[in-house]
């Protein structure tokens, strides 16, 4: 199965979570053939990942203009080393653009493997057709600390854990599933495709797969996305 594919990337795709939104999303954009980049929420310089970054007061106009892809676009550049996304509003008006995807870094995780949303999070637009809840697998057997986990008192208040327990399978799976957690504001007609990133090795797999297993018996989800952006592609699995 291609990557494309296991993800549902067609229409609107949102992606939330810790642990390789920016490397999921830009997979995505390499593998589909008319792309967009874009955010509801701040996001690193990406120009290395699309053929231009552009930085627009109106998206929909670079993109019907558009004739190489995939394309980023932003609302603002704030410095150096980040951008200003669109309201919601703005990037579900994409939708009706003339592409495969348009691909959407709806939430922030500051680099961490791990996180549960604040209250203002995540940004998916009203017409997502997919949401990818984004964690990363290295967080297992990990401790519950600001480390490795994005706001880990959020963590902790949708599991059984303690900021500074052992972070289990169970746990990764059961934030995941919540309703105030990988879950939180998906629009009710979306595909959901957990995915559960970083997964590079026989242990890690292992890993995956338990966490995989608990999904499925938390949260009504056709299957679990399994992914390394060590390899060339990306998909080691599908659960």
């Amino acid at each position: 199965m291609e990557l494309s594919d296991a993800l549902a990337a067609r229409g609107l795709v949102a992606v939330v979570g810790a642990g390789g939104k920016k490397t999921t999303l830009y997979a995505l954009a390499d593998r589909l053939d008319r792309a967009v980049v874009t955010a509801t929420v701040r996001i690193p310089p990406f120009a290395e990942h699309v053929t231009a970054v552009h930085v627009a007061d109106d998206p929909r106009r670079v993109v019907d203009a558009a004739t190489d892809f995939p394309v980023g676009v932003v609302r603002a550049q704030e410095r150096a080393d980040r951008y200003r996304g669109f309201d919601t509003e703005t990037v579900a008006d994409l939708r009706e653009c003339d592409v495969d995807a348009v691909l959407v870094k709806a939430d922030g995780a500051r680099m961490r493997d791990f996180k549960a949303p604040a209250a203002k999070e995540p940004q998916i637009p009203s017409n997502a057709d997919t949401v990818l809840p984004v964690a990363s697998v290295q967080a297992v057997g990990e401790p519950l600390d600001d480390a490795l986990v994005h706001r880990p008192e959020r963590v902790a208040a949708l599991t059984d854990l303690a900021v500074g327990d052992t972070i289990e399978p169970e746990h990764v799976a059961r934030v995941l599933a919540h309703p105030d957690g990988g879950l939180k504001d998906v629009p009710a007609d979306a595909t959901v495709v957990p995915v559960l990133n970083k997964v590079d090795d026989d242990a890690s797999l292992a890993v995956a797969r338990s966490i995989a297993g608990e999904l499925h018996d938390r949260a009504a989800v056709e299957r679990v996305a399994l992914t390394s952006h060590v390899r060339d592609d990306p998909l080691v699995d599908v659960v």
